[in-house]
């Protein structure tokens, strides 16, 4: 498998708009776009491997060892850390300490007197370009210079010299500069403004970057979720993306989902693994709508709406759905809380919501990641209806159930869908439970991909059901029409009641990390 298919389209677009401009980056182009040498390098190819590949093989970070481990995965980039000693010599070590030692206040021969634990000596700079540019391979060397401690004429003067030696092995084109310090990001496009720069603190939008001729936000991901905004933002204007260090797999989806350029981690292995498992289940798929919530507070309004009131709804439930009660619906640390109460304000007794996406869908792949609320009495779901009842009420224009669990029934789920032909009323509903002891501990991933030919309904990556277009119209298959998403837990009702209601459960939350549509 050639790795440049599993390369983000859009990199190859901001690529070319460097080219276009005064960047020269053709070898990078070259790089990136040749097969890899080796055979086991498939999904490597917007990893950077965050002070090499040390972590699985247990090797140094920063250390030659580690430099070659992920040259020979076929890293994307491999980063390391640069600062100069007191006698000017360019050493590969991130923390401004070594061995007790203050880097820049020691010289070299006394950093040398503790070795790491492979026996190597501190790498210099040299050293490490020789082996990053010398190897044959396709990694990027991404050269970070740390802010310095003493002063910044110092870190101008680190900056200077490590441009002086990039120069001498003829590789200004062939390495990125990423930095904190972005004086020192300034003073390389002062000099060389063909290199390729990355600023790493994360307070500059992409527009700003862009200003000041700075080519990528090769930021903490952290930074990204609290800035969506600025990830169209730097694909608009050429910024090229980076989050790092990012080490599960949450995270390392949704960059990936978010078509981020690289992906900086101590753990190239799983990114790896994750990429290719998104090209498998993806392929050239876009993500055309998402919400992370990481934003804290009430959802989204644009995103979002709610049902509201107390009737039953059809089910003979006992809760009140309410407006958006930040009782009862609130974003926190980066996870939706949908929470049923025992309220004694309402008219049965119970309070909770149902949150309604403001804008369906036809077609492609729905999914969310959710861990359910435990207890008897409870009915949380996941599941969609129709954005018009083109073919008549309930159940003529259809539902889909993508999740449903009953909390005297604690160890399953249930994916279900309902038609004129086929629904609970008529006891012909097509449906299917699986048993798993871990719904209210974990969090699981519930999918369904939808075509004109059927529904197929995923956990956790497995098909667990489909449905499938009988081809004999609406009665049988109404799913021709945009459907919406709704989350709620509802309270008691003709299932989720069957068995009574355990007034110990509440407050009751079913917690969701993500809601994502792919076509």
């Amino acid at each position: 498998m050639n790795v440049k298919n599993l390369l983000p389209r859009h990199r190859f677009a901001a690529l070319a708009l460097f080219a276009a401009g005064s960047l020269q980056i053709a070898p990078l182009l070259q790089l990136r776009g040749q097969s890899p040498a080796v055979s086991d390098t498939a999904g490597y190819s917007n990893v950077i491997a965050h002070r090499g590949a040390w972590k699985t093989a247990g090797l140094p970070q920063n250390s030659i060892a580690s430099l070659k481990k992920a040259i020979q995965l076929g890293c994307m980039g491999s980063e390391f850390d640069v600062q100069m000693t007191s006698d000017d010599t360019l050493i590969i070590n991130h923390d401004p300490v070594y061995a007790g030692d203050t880097i820049e206040k020691s010289t070299y021969q006394q950093l040398m007197r503790v070795p790491l634990k492979n026996g190597e000596h501190l790498p210099t700079l040299r050293s490490y370009l020789q082996t990053a540019l010398g190897s044959g391979g396709h990694t990027i060397p991404i050269l970070e210079i740390k802010p310095s401690v003493i002063s910044k004429d110092r870190a101008i003067k680190t900056t200077r010299a490590v441009l002086q030696m990039v120069k001498e092995f003829k590789a200004l084109d062939k390495v990125i500069f990423i930095s904190f310090d972005y004086d020192v990001l300034l003073e390389i496009h002062h000099l060389y403004p063909k290199a390729m720069t990355q600023y790493l603190n994360g307070e500059k939008s992409p527009t700003d970057l862009k200003a000041d001729g700075i080519n990528g936000a090769d930021y903490h991901y952290s930074v990204f979720q609290k800035h969506p905004e600025w990830i169209g933002e730097a694909k608009n204007t050429g910024i090229l993306l980076n989050g790092w260090t990012v080490n599960d797999t949450a995270t390392i989806d949704w960059l990936l989902a978010s078509r981020f350029d690289a992906i900086t981690t101590n753990e190239p292995e799983l990114v790896a693994a994750r990429a290719r498992r998104h090209q498998k289940i993806y392929g050239n798929r876009k993500l055309v709508f998402n919400d992370e919530f990481n934003v804290a507070g009430s959802p989204d309004g644009s995103y979002w709406r709610y049902d509201t009131g107390s009737h039953g709804w059809g089910n003979h439930e006992l809760e009140n759905y309410t407006d958006g009660d930040r009782r009862n619906v609130v974003i926190e640390k980066g996870l939706l809380h949908i929470i049923a109460r025992k309220d004694d304000k309402q008219p049965k007794g119970y309070s909770s919501v149902r949150m309604v996406q403001k804008k369906g869908f036809l077609y492609g792949r729905l999914e969310l990641r959710a861990k359910l609320p435990a207890g008897r009495g409870l009915w949380p779901a996941l599941w969609l209806l129709p954005d018009n009842n083109t073919y008549g009420g309930w159940p003529s224009s259809g539902e889909i159930d993508l999740m449903e669990n009953v909390g005297y029934n604690p160890d399953s789920v249930f994916f279900t869908v309902h038609t004129e032909k086929y629904n609970h009323v008529k006891h012909t509903q097509k449906s299917k439970g699986v048993y798993t002891n871990s719904l209210y501990t974990q969090f699981h991933v519930y999918a369904l991909e939808w075509s004109p030919d059927s529904l197929s309904f995923y956990m956790d990556d497995q098909k667990q059901f489909s449905f499938a277009n009988e081809h004999t119209g609406y009665k049988s298959w109404p799913y021709d029409q945009p459907f919406h998403l709704l989350m709620n837990i509802a309270v008691g009702g003709d299932w989720g009641g069957k068995r009574g209601i355990d007034n110990n459960v509440f407050p009751a939350k079913m917690l969701v990390d993500y809601v994502r549509v792919y076509q």
